[in-house]
């Protein structure tokens, strides 16, 4: 059964959330605002949390980033705020989905049921995505009888990609997660390695897609 957070310091909008997914299942901890949440990630493993944005003593700003510094579940947002640079924002700081309120019930719950999903998938050191098997282990990529061995940087952001099919990604966290905090080259090469793929990859290839977001970054579309 997986552990649920709601962090929100409106107890209306905890409750319904409680309500919607304790009734798909999950198990629910809730807290008022960021500090409470952090004191009770240090006793209690949780596998995702939802936070909201405006809160008082620690915001879910704040928050996001504490959580990205300890802690490896995913996040989402759940705010009034709908606007390009508040979705971007959040993107940079480790978020890894976004939900307006007010919110459908169904939709929240597809999309928490798919953030675990990709959780679970990216804790693999297989990931299939499309027609695509990409092996950690060998740093090989199958696509029915044909193997690719593709260049180290190109192999990591696509196995970064694939891990989190449909999870937009800014040029920063991308050359974060894949060139590191100490990479100070110009983050256009995250561009220029995505060209690369795109080539390699085709879509009606390997059935897969890499997105282009306007404005956020890139993301990948499986067809399956």
């Amino acid at each position: 059964m997986a552990r649920i957070l709601v962090v929100d310091d409106d107890s209306h909008i905890r409750q319904l959330v409680g309500a919607i997914l304790k009734n798909e299942g999950f198990e629910m901890r809730y807290a008022e605002d960021g500090e409470e949440a952090l004191s009770i990630l240090e006793t209690a493993s949780v596998d995702l949390m939802i936070l909201d944005i405006m809160m008082p003593k620690l915001d879910g700003w704040e928050l996001a980033e504490e959580v990205r510094a300890y802690y490896d579940f995913p996040l989402l947002m759940l705010t009034a705020k709908g606007e390009t640079k508040e979705k971007v924002k959040g993107f940079q700081l480790g978020t890894d989905d976004y939900v307006v309120k007010p919110f459908d019930p169904a939709e929240l719950v597809v999309r928490v049921k798919a953030l675990l999903k990709r959780y679970n998938i990216s804790a693999s050191n297989t990931v299939k995505a499309g027609k695509l098997s990409i092996d950690k282990n060998t740093h090989n990529v199958t696509a029915g009888k044909q193997v690719y061995s593709l260049p180290l940087k190109e192999f990591e952001l696509l196995f970064l990609l694939a891990s989190y099919p449909g999870k937009t990604f800014s040029r920063e966290q991308l050359i974060q997660q894949v060139w590191g905090p100490d990479y100070e080259g110009d983050d256009r090469t995250v561009d220029v390695h995505i060209k690369r793929l795109r080539a390699r990859f085709t879509e009606e290839k390997a059935g897969i897609k890499i997105s282009t977001v306007w404005g956020l970054g890139y993301r990948l579309e499986s067809g399956t």
